[in-house]
């Protein structure tokens, strides 16, 4: 065992113009870039299917409930905003749901962290010749602002808790380009109710941005009385509620449970999921092609290295044939170049490692690559560590690289002391 670490060490510490010392570094060097390559990938498709998630969710809740509204319009009849199980909603924390259909009890991990309650008018935005069609979401002293207020790019928060509700709106980035109009400008917002038209007059208090575009180009919001007195609603009614839980991956068994132990059966719910398959349908298509760039970046780096660790084999070829004239294994002498090849990869998993992590928190402190955001919803390159990910590719690696080296070390058992001493 001493003599094999020696030897390794004498093999590494070559004279610096030597062809192994050259062979070395060229591994080395590919393994790292092939393992940040990996990891790398990984951190960015999870950061941007993350951040497109928690817009999406942001914008809309985890699961909503509305009245049944078989057209599929906007315009959903109102519903009281005072419904009974909003009250254990409010206070539900993780539960165990048994499904009816087959009797399986699934757990959440987490329980529902804030329900709101919220209202959608469509409309038509009017600013001198300008026409823009926009759909007005209400929201009331229950509305959570943290989401929006973080893509707020001018003004301040609506005052939805005054007593006489504002006469302010909150306008997206795009729909203030496209209609010329700044901050504290005003708008006329004409809806339809039934056979007449109703005019009202808003002020520019904010303009967001979120990067979705397709919200963006459609939404506003107003303090939800605006909508009910619009909508000739009574006191407290509603479009419908949007419900947040703890961890993304409840929210279709609360929205289950919701449906079966909670909910009337005049009313309708669904997870944003269910609500716009196509979007998450898309972030999901993200995983094939990290499979994919994961499964290459594999191949080649144990090629790589099962190929340098063939050429260090002949490239010692007379050290080979020595070494047996000597009276060593074939085992030991394998064991020789398949140290040196672990010596190798380990080497390249540290530097690939320190190189994904150097990149990914230069990317999150300076956001130097950007994205198209009209087509990716995103303006800069996401990053998102997982560390579980980067054990498991560097065990996945060291393990699989282990068991083939295995297969080019075997020719030394076909190396003659009497040939290999003579081999020039």
């Amino acid at each position: 065992m001493a003599f094999t670490r020696f030897l390794v060490d004498r093999l590494r510490a070559g004279k610096s113009d030597s062809f192994t010392r050259l062979i070395l570094r060229f591994a080395t060097g590919t393994i790292a870039l092939c393992v940040a390559v990996i990891l790398l990938a990984h951190s960015l498709i999870l950061g941007f299917k993350e951040e497109i998630k928690a817009k999406v969710f942001g914008f809309w809740g985890h699961i909503q409930i509305t009245a049944f509204n078989p057209n599929s319009t906007f315009e959903s009849p109102p519903i009281a905003g005072n419904q009974a199980f909003l009250a254990v909603l409010d206070t539900l924390g993780p539960i165990g749901f048994q499904d009816p259909e087959d009797g399986s009890i699934t757990s959440t991990r987490g329980g529902v962290r804030h329900v709101q309650r919220y209202a959608l008018k469509p409309g038509i935005l009017t600013r001198k010749s300008q026409l823009e069609g926009i759909l007005l979401k209400g929201a009331g002293t229950d509305f959570q602002w943290d989401f929006l207020l973080s893509y707020l790019q001018e003004g301040s928060p609506l005052a939805v808790g005054d007593s006489v509700p504002r006469r302010e709106i909150w306008i997206s980035r795009t729909t203030a380009d496209r209609m010329q109009v700044k901050l504290r400008d005003d708008l006329v917002v004409y809806f339809i109710q039934g056979d007449r038209q109703v005019e009202r007059r808003f002020r520019v208090a904010g303009i967001y941005k979120t990067g979705l575009e397709e919200y963006d180009r459609k939404f506003a919001l107003v303090d939800i009385r605006h909508i009910r007195e619009i909508a000739g609603w009574g006191e407290g009614e509603v479009t419908g509620f949007e419900i947040f839980v703890d961890d993304i991956a409840d929210s279709d068994v609360f929205t289950e449970y919701i449906y079966y132990d909670l909910m009337p059966a005049d009313l309708y719910i669904e997870s944003i999921r269910q609500k716009f398959p196509a979007i998450f349908d898309w972030v999901e298509l993200q995983d094939i092609n990290e499979q994919v760039l994961v499964i290459l970046m594999l191949l080649v780096a144990l090629i790589n290295l099962a190929t340098v660790l063939l050429i260090l084999i002949l490239e010692r070829y007379n050290m080979v044939g020595i070494l047996k004239a000597l009276g060593a294994t074939d085992w030991s002498i394998r064991e020789i170049f398949i140290r040196l090849s672990l010596r190798i990869l380990l080497g390249g998993l540290l530097l690939g490692n320190l190189l994904a992590l150097a990149i990914g928190v230069f990317q999150q402190q300076t956001g130097f690559f950007t994205l198209n955001e009209s087509e990716y919803y995103l303006s800069k390159v996401p990053v998102r560590w997982d560390p579980v990910f980067f054990v498991l590719i560097d065990g996945i690696i060291l393990l699989v690289a282990a068991l083939t080296l295995i297969i080019p070390s075997v020719y030394v058992r076909y190396i003659q002391p009497v040939k290999a001493i003579r081999f020039k």
